[in-house]
């Protein structure tokens, strides 16, 4: 399935540029990673301690393209740059859950969500992720399947946080938005673990 994830190749000729020079002056890719779930958590962080405070869901989607933007530039210098490393992947695919995680959970504070319907998509969220990162153990590679992959994780939530500040939710419809997200997560991680079958059978 077509997801926003089709458009990360044209959002890396842009970067590349800046990409080059962040490598000649020896930023790191790893450094880059770190610094991503940094700016999540912090993020995370402040939403959650001052709920009161909705103008701050803001933040959530400047940080989420900020992040995207920061993910795709240490893939590219560990891919382009001979930055590539074991310890690499396993912090890029455990950052990834940890700001995910940073910057969903916040919602939780705002009731009219429903605190179970935010964790649900949090952890739905994981399991889409942990599904792709099997495909590699099932010899297909990472699997970026659809339909609701990060970037359109990204996208949802952006939106929502968005709509929250500036109190656009109908209170009929604001506690199904995310068992709504929840379950497009579970749909997408169905869909990554019948790729890894159909490749191992294969």
């Amino acid at each position: 399935m077509p997801t926003l994830y089709a458009l990360k190749p044209a959002f890396q000729d842009r970067l590349r540029p800046l990409v080059g020079r962040l490598a000649a002056m020896g930023i790191t890719a790893n450094g880059i990673t770190i610094l991503a779930a940094l700016l999540s958590i912090a993020a995370g962080t402040t939403i959650a301690l001052l709920p009161g405070w909705r103008i701050l869901l803001l933040l959530i989607p400047v940080v989420l393209f900020v992040r995207m933007a920061l993910n795709a530039m240490d893939g590219m210098l560990a891919r382009e740059h001979g930055q590539a490393s074991t310890l690499g992947m396993y912090l890029n695919e455990i950052c990834d859950v940890v700001s995910d995680l940073a910057l969903i959970l916040p919602f939780a504070a705002f009731g009219q969500f429903g605190a179970w319907g935010v964790v649900a998509f949090a952890i739905a969220a994981m399991l889409t992720e942990f599904a792709g990162v099997l495909g590699i153990a099932a010899g297909i590679g990472r699997n970026y399947a659809g339909p609701f992959g990060k970037s359109d994780r990204a996208l949802a939530l952006g939106v929502a946080a968005v709509l929250c500040a500036a109190g656009l939710w109908p209170a009929s419809i604001a506690p199904f938005v995310f068992p709504v997200m929840a379950t497009l997560s579970l749909l997408t991680a169905i869909n990554r673990i019948r790729a890894g079958l159909i490749g191992s059978a294969g």
